[in-house]
């Protein structure tokens, strides 16, 4: 008997929790202002005008540091939405596919690939499963100190380029080649695997194609992950770009487009890696391109926007280049 009230406690506890996490949600996706700006995206994709995204990007920061969505539509009229977190977890990219797709159709999603190889081993492992299920159903434990934000008035600003964060810090990456060719391959944990294919029957349920990609990044990645992203690529029959190959193609230049001495790229980079990006996507993938459409007006004013920006960071980085020189 005393099992059955406390699982009936529980039960009601879950639906009290739930109903308050869905007023709160609604209450974060008008005012995002309340959120930290890891969880931004989560809220503001909801808000997007339902099935207006066409490319849909998850994952760390080295997704949000090098997609820039404003650049496909500049280049090529692409509607893309960066839902990247700082160190995202897997288990955070298969709950903001689930998210995105309630609202969200999109054609394409991309991977960023280095949350494939964080540690999901043990206890860690099992508290990352449980920890964003919880938050997916209820926000409210997700965002648990909002309460300090009525009460303090405190507000957490942030730029909203769909997804994109600027970055005109210039630190040089100069420790040399670091994609050298190997058999070897460095495996990705089984944690990681089980969401990973869950990410890919979510996108095959929901009609949306899925490419891994793996971005610019000496730190983060070398030829024993490429080996093993690759392999899983060919096993599922999913796209698979890893531009670390193809430094010279996209025109990387270490000296300036490395925001952090080889992790993270700036906005030098970024332009240079969306460039190559969106004609790899023109060429491969049936997109639309929405430019001149009324129902995408408020993109064209975004891009004006993103434009008087983007002249303002490149001529940060140009003078710091000059400076290091």
């Amino acid at each position: 008997m005393r099992v059955f009230k406390n699982l009936l406690f529980f039960i009601i506890l879950f639906f009290i929790l739930a109903g308050m996490s869905d007023k709160i949600e609604k209450k974060l996706m008008d005012n995002d202002s309340f959120v930290r700006e890891r969880n931004k995206s989560i809220y503001r994709i909801l808000r997007e005008p339902e099935n207006s995204i066409d490319v849909l990007v998850v994952g760390d920061s080295l997704s949000y540091c090098s997609v820039s969505p404003m650049e496909l539509w500049n280049d090529h009229g692409m509607a893309a939405y960066v839902c990247g977190q700082s160190g995202q977890k897997i288990q955070e990219a298969f709950h903001m596919l689930k998210t995105v797709f309630r609202t969200q159709a999109p054609r394409l999603v991309i991977l960023e690939t280095d949350v494939l190889f964080k540690n999901q081993t043990g206890i860690e492992g099992i508290k990352n499963v449980l920890g964003e299920w919880v938050n997916y159903h209820l926000p409210l434990i997700r965002e648990h100190d909002i309460w300090k934000v009525f009460l303090t008035g405190k507000r957490y600003s942030g730029e909203n380029y769909k997804g994109f964060r600027f970055r005109s810090l210039v630190n040089p990456y100069e420790r040399g080649k670091y994609m050298v060719e190997t058999r070897e391959k460095q495996q990705i944990p089984d944690m990681v695997r089980v969401y990973m294919d869950g990410i890919v029957e979510l996108c095959e349920r929901n009609g949306t194609e899925l490419l891994l990609l793996s971005t610019p990044s000496p730190d983060n990645y070398d030829y024993p992950k490429h080996n093993s992203i690759e392999e899983y690529a060919e096993k599922h029959m999913i796209g698979y770009l890893d531009m670390n190959l193809k430094l010279n193609e996209i025109g990387i230049n270490w000296k300036t487009d490395s925001l952090d001495q080889g992790d993270h790229l700036n906005f030098s980079g970024a332009q240079k890696v969306t460039g190559y990006l969106g004609q790899y996507l023109k060429n491969k993938y049936d997109l639309p391109d929405h430019r001149g459409e009324n129902f995408y007006r408020s993109w064209e004013e975004e891009a004006q926007k993103y434009h008087k920006k983007a002249e303002k960071c490149l001529k940060k980085i140009k003078k710091k280049d000059n400076q290091n020189d």
